[in-house]
């Protein structure tokens, strides 16, 4: 069994893009890197006394900061559907999760006692996708046409589980950061991390900036 963080280097105009404007490249990658290494580190602590393996699935070069006990495995794929489905060929059953989901420790306990009985896991989004999937049974018909990255992606997700006649465990509703109002979201949060430090000082930098500063 495994979690896994799927995730992208954070180099600046490469994650995060829909934060620019008004995020500089540079201060979308700056966060997408802090809410990568919350996950990280959330991930270690709920896992650090099982035998469940760790892994980060990465799209570029691993930067110096990832935690031991992480074993680094390329993303394979073009849409993020061939990427998911290639991850689990690879690994196995287990649970798949998005870089920006610290609060994922307080559900994988759950999600792994669910995949350890058989079941398929689904975390839905706040957007509609899905901050979470885990198979326990691997199938590529499980990702087969799905597209990602829409406001139905998580409901014609579990329609294709529930059509491959898949038992599912549904965990808690979460967002991602993908606009500047899931920072503001995030910065007004109660959270912990670095991410919601650099939200609170984003939200402030950005607002309280002359017209015309952050071009």
């Amino acid at each position: 069994m495994h979690v896994t963080v799927i995730a992208k280097e954070p180099v600046p105009g490469r994650v995060k893009t829909r934060l620019c404007p008004p995020c500089s490249p540079k201060q979308a990658a700056d966060l997408a890197a802090a809410a990568l290494r919350d996950t990280l580190d959330a991930v270690s602590a709920a896992t650090g006394a099982t035998s469940v393996r760790r892994v980060l699935l990465l799209d570029g070069t691993p930067p110096s900061w990832i935690p031991n006990g992480f074993d680094i495995v390329g993303q394979c794929g073009g849409s993020l559907a061939d990427r998911l489905a290639h991850g689990f060929e690879a690994l196995g059953p287990g649970l798949i999760i998005g870089m920006e989901t610290p609060h994922a420790a307080t559900d994988l306990g759950a999600a792994l006692s669910a995949l350890a009985d058989g079941h398929d896991v689904i975390g839905p989004a706040l957007d509609g996708g899905y901050w979470a999937i885990g198979l326990g049974r691997v199938d590529g018909r499980v990702f087969d046409s799905i597209e990602m990255s829409t406001s139905r992606t998580g409901a014609d997700q579990m329609c294709r589980l529930r059509s491959l006649n898949r038992r599912v465990t549904v965990i808690h509703q979460a967002r991602d950061i993908d606009t500047f109002d899931d920072v503001r979201a995030l910065a007004e949060t109660n959270g912990w991390g670095r991410a919601t430090e650099l939200a609170k000082v984003l939200v402030a930098t950005i607002d309280h900036a002359p017209v015309g500063a952050l071009r």
